[in-house]
């Protein structure tokens, strides 16, 4: 609405993750932080769902109130006083679980079931029996990614269902699905979802995870 009635131009503002692109082609002139929870510009607040407007109230009881009745406030509702990370964490980009390329699909499947190896191209050329430059492109080709940007999306896919749904410590969690170092899946999730592996899993963690034991059989 505030879009609508050209109060927003050349402004900041929030939406839905879901929204993005169909904002941004309605309105151009309107600066969309496509992250934020919500956006403060010039007295025009505009928030992205539900939650992200209980969030924005709680930011205005604080501006008006201070943080003592802000956080009273929260806990009365039974809700963080303020999330940490923005709307990355929230964006489902999920994976296609096959393409039209059959012997890509196998490739795939090899891959998931692999994630905790070290993997290059001439292996996996190898593994699909094609030359590497044609491996390249026709990998490209049936997933729109590289095979590296392919396993950075599937590792950091698998080390959210862990995280989720295990107790393993965040280095056995990066050992398991393929990262070198427990730095460098805080590095990379951190980019990614604007969290970090612990943030997420208290976030996301629901009823008590399964074991480690349990875990290390299915993987």
């Amino acid at each position: 609405m505030l879009a609508y009635a050209g109060l927003l131009k050349n402004h900041k503002a929030a939406t839905h993750w879901e929204f993005e692109q169909d904002f941004i082609s309605r309105f151009p002139d309107v600066k969309l932080d496509c992250n934020a929870l919500y956006v403060d510009d010039d007295r025009l607040i505009t928030s992205a769902g539900t939650a992200a407007g209980l969030d924005c109230c709680l930011y205005l009881v604080r501006q008006h109130y201070g943080s003592v009745i802000a956080n009273k406030l929260a806990r009365r509702m039974v809700i963080p006083p303020y999330r940490e990370g923005g709307q990355a964490q929230f964006i489902e980009r999920p994976v296609p679980v096959s393409t039209q390329d059959a012997r890509i699909n196998t490739l795939l499947d090899y891959l998931r079931n692999n994630l905790n190896k070290v993997h290059g191209l001439d292996e996996l050329s190898h593994y699909i029996m094609m030359s590497r430059r044609t491996f390249t492109r026709q990998f490209y080709k049936a997933t729109g990614m590289s095979v590296g940007e392919w396993l950075l999306v599937e590792r950091l896919q698998r080390s959210q269902e862990l995280l989720e749904s295990t107790l393993l410590p965040i280095d056995a969690v990066a050992e398991q699905v393929g990262f070198q170092s427990a730095t460098s899946l805080r590095q990379h999730f951190k980019h990614r979802f604007d969290v970090t592996p612990s943030e997420w899993r208290k976030t996301f963690q629901g009823k008590r995870p399964t074991t480690a034991n349990h875990l290390a059989t299915n993987f």
